[in-house]
């Protein structure tokens, strides 16, 4: 049952119990359920109201997800998706070994165009040649 169902079972109780409104009892009891039924005139706007921007929100969401799918999927054919890094290759990287403590160092080619490195685990200075110079190769995970 909703409230204005109830609302108005009130009503009908009121006036089928006779009551009297030129008592003080009656009238108070009669604004009551005047107040209670506007309360439930404006509680049931209300929930139309929330109904209608549900649905509304619901299709401003679907036009939301479509203009998504158009904009940030990508087709074969656009150039706004092509990779910009097709033509940088991956780095590669070169172990150096100390010949003080043979302690073996991961360096790039930036640190090879240096010439030299002090070793970070005994500080001895290496310098940087094709005979303590090794490239590593990386294994293709299949």
């Amino acid at each position: 049952m909703e409230i204005s169902e109830k609302v108005a079972y009130l009503k009908g109780l009121a006036e089928g119990m006779g009551m009297d409104d030129s008592t003080n009892e009656g009238k108070l009891f009669r604004v009551i359920v005047d107040v209670l039924e506007d309360i439930a005139l404006d509680l049931q706007d209300l929930n139309d109201n929330a109904l209608d921007l549900a649905e509304e929100i619901d299709e401003l969401s679907d036009d939301l997800a479509v203009l998504e799918e158009e904009i940030y999927e990508c087709d074969d054919d656009c150039c706004c998706c092509e990779e910009e890094d097709d033509d940088e290759e991956d780095p590669v990287f070169y172990a150096v070994t100390c010949e003080a403590c043979g302690n073996e160092i991961t360096v790039d080619e930036d640190v090879l165009d240096l010439g030299s490195i002090e070793c970070p685990h005994c500080g001895e200075l290496i310098i940087l040649t094709a005979d303590n110079v090794e490239e590593l190769v990386e294994e293709d995970e299949d």
